[in-house]
């Protein structure tokens, strides 16, 4: 029998053995029980290869039944509720949107393009195949999110490439099988989809947190081939002379022109007199408009963000206060509450007090309002409504105070700006040394790597921020959002003339295959949570945590623990549709925030792409790899990148700012 199977028997029997030994050692076997021997079996069904889905659904129609002393009529009520509850989730329309848009895009053989202009853009980097396997996995991943494509299309161009080049096995299926589950982390991400409807946190939220841990762990990948490439170049040898040329086109070569030559100034010297009468002049313009390129993208950036980091928002310019605020509580910042209570008769909305009418607010007894000045000089002001600094002005100026308010004086200028921020000054100056080393050693060759990349990255980079962007900033919602993304892959695959009736049938063929498997994975989800909740499985289990003593660090080391454990027999499908509900109501008494506990997620079940026996990426890769490419050699070129996830989940833990501070610097 092989080791694999070996394996997964010995986990279901320790499963077994472990629920024997929990009905045996209690002396009554409560519901609760019943609800912990059902989720055994759901596992072990799982390992046997039943499908998850309808697994679900009928361990927790059996057991509902049970619970419910066999009564049909009741468990029959309960499945359709929670059926109807699970597809009412406005939520996972964007899943097949998304599916679609990443059928299309790997369908408009971009990733090829990509992977040839990476590979020659990284090829003095030390494992440089390695290396732009990894980015070209990152961008497709965050382009597409689907993980067995990814896999596969790199183990078909990759692969060879890498072999031909001397590398080590295990190093080059390490790199794709790793770089190739990162679709399932960086957004869109559909596991991040499922976990905002099963937790009840903000897709939106979980996108934003999700985007720079993802980029720190293919930051981890890629530096980890380089330090394996310097350490150990036979893993990774640097790529050959012929395999790092570029060929420049023939009118170019008319100029004359060679690879290593500085591309703007030989380009600003064709342009006078007829020494290159047979290249034409528009030919040598457009080549320069692509030199200026860069530069131009990065003052527009550079000029558009400036304005908005540093204008005022227009609701403090315009002196216009939020609902519930005083006039008096915005004037005198810290010296007063600022929030008022709306008195009891009304709206909560006052009227501003105009000069001369005399018409008042009635006062409400214990609200602690005032009545606002009048017309009368004998009336007094309200506490806290003169500013700091100016208790001594006259009766007159102070009962002008609102009116001035509403209208600023046009030369307070500090007003209407800010200073920028740290951060705008940090991603702005790297932005700036690349954009200076690009000028600095542009020659003909990178040129024309530059214009490779603007056909295969560049409409990728303008998807994704589209995409992405759309949401990050609240422009549109993500199932609106991945409607964009749909019509962006469509608009894609025509411009690279792949856009057929074949095509567009087989992308919608297999976006209704995977929504249907989702739609159906949660609606057995939510059967089997019910059945779950109503044996009283969650509170015995939260019954025993709790009975732990433990801290919230000693918690969140437990359950990802657990959560890596479970990654090697089960998929992460499996893991957040009937683990999640488990974990998530024990956050609230350890103080866990779900957004954060949601990122850690996502980063452990990398594990579940990565992790034998039901290491997917593995299988995947195995399918498409040649015949001498055996899949232990496969899984020991995993286990390396499994330690990476580790080290990433620690980095995360210790520093929670790196997935928290985007979402606090949007929504907070």
């Amino acid at each position: 029998m092989r080791k694999e199977l070996w394996f997964g028997f010995s986990i279901m029997g320790l499963v077994v053995l472990a629920a024997i030994w929990l009905l045996l050692g209690v002396e009554t076997i409560t519901n609760g029980h019943l609800g912990l021997l059902m989720l055994s079996l759901v596992v072990i069904a799982i390992m046997l290869g039943f499908p998850t889905a309808f697994t679900l659904m009928g361990m927790g129609m059996i057991f509902t039944w049970l619970a419910y002393d066999r009564n049909i009529q009741h468990t029959l009520d309960l499945m359709v509720q929670a059926a109807y509850k699970s597809m009412a989730n406005d939520v996972l329309i964007a899943v097949p949107l998304f599916v679609f848009m990443g059928y299309l895009v790997e369908r408009a053989n971009l990733i090829e393009r990509l992977f040839k202009s990476m590979h020659l853009a990284m090829a003095r980097v030390p494992g440089s195949l390695a290396v732009a396997t990894l980015v070209t996995c990152t961008i497709f991943a965050t382009a597409t999110g689907i993980v067995g494509a990814v896999v596969t299309l790199m183990g078909l161009l990759a692969l060879p490439a890498m072999l031909r080049a001397g590398y080590a096995t295990p190093m080059a299926a390490g790199a794709i099988t790793a770089g190739g589950c990162l679709g399932i982390l960086i957004p869109p991400s559909v596991l991040l989809i499922l976990y905002g409807a099963t937790a009840g946190v903000s897709v939106v939220q979980l996108y934003a947190g999700a985007f720079f841990p993802g980029l720190m762990l293919a930051g981890l990948y890629v530096g980890y081939v380089i330090l394996m490439a310097k350490l150990k170049p036979h893993w990774a040898p640097p790529l050959a002379a012929a395999d790092r040329e570029v060929v420049l086109p023939a009118l170019t070569q008319a100029l004359p022109a060679d690879n290593a030559q500085y591309a703007p100034r030989r380009l600003l010297d064709a342009l006078k007199g007829r020494r290159n009468a047979d290249v034409p002049t528009g030919y040598v313009l457009r080549q320069l408009a692509l030199v200026l390129l860069p530069g131009l993208i990065f003052a527009l950036l550079a000029i558009g963000s400036w304005r908005a980091v540093t204008t005022v928002e227009a609701a403090a310019e315009s002196g216009l206060q939020p609902i519930g605020f005083s006039d008096s509580g915005a004037a005198s910042g810290s010296s007063g509450t600022g929030l008022q209570e709306p008195p009891s008769s009304g709206t909560g909305l006052q009227e501003p007090p105009a000069e001369g009418t005399g018409l008042q607010e009635p006062p409400v007894e214990g609200s602690g309002l005032h009545e606002p000045p009048g017309a009368s000089s004998a009336l007094q002001e309200p506490p806290g409504a003169a500013a700091p600094g100016a208790s001594s002005a006259p009766p007159a100026a102070s009962a002008e105070a609102p009116a001035s308010a509403t209208t600023q004086p046009a030369g307070d200028g500090a007003a209407r700006t800010q200073p920028a921020p740290t951060w705008w000054w940090v991603c702005f100056a790297l932005l700036g040394a690349v954009t200076a080393l690009f000028y600095l050693f542009l020659s003909f060759a990178r040129l024309e790597i530059f214009k490779m990349l603007l056909g295969s990255f560049f409409p990728l980079v303008v998807l994704i921020l589209a995409v992405l962007g759309s949401i990050v900033f609240g422009l549109a919602t993500p199932t609106e959002a991945a409607a964009m993304g749909a019509l962006g892959g469509f608009v894609l695959a025509a411009a690279y003339r792949r856009l057929t009736l074949s095509v567009v049938k087989e992308s919608v063929y297999l976006t209704a295959k995977t929504a249907a498997m989702v739609c159906w994975l949660f609606v057995g989800s939510a059967i089997f949570s019910a059945a779950f909740a109503l044996l009283g499985g969650q509170e015995l289990i939260e019954k025993w945590v709790l009975s732990m003593n433990l801290t919230a660090f000693q918690f969140m080391v437990l359950s990802q623990v657990v959560i890596f454990l479970l990654g090697w027999p089960l998929e992460w499908t499996e893991i957040i549709v009937i683990f999640m509900p488990i974990f998530i109501p024990l956050l609230d008494h350890f103080g866990v925030d779900p957004l954060f506990f949601g990122l850690l997620v996502a980063l452990n079940l990398q594990t579940a792409f990565l992790s034998p026996p039901v290491a997917m990426s593995a299988f995947y890769l195995k399918g498409v790899a040649p015949p001498h490419v055996t899949l232990n050699q496969i899984f020991a070129g995993m286990l390396p990148f499994m330690g990476i996830q580790i080290l990433a989940i620690v980095l995360l833990y210790t520093w929670p700012q790196i997935g928290l501070w985007l979402p606090q610097l949007l929504y907070k």
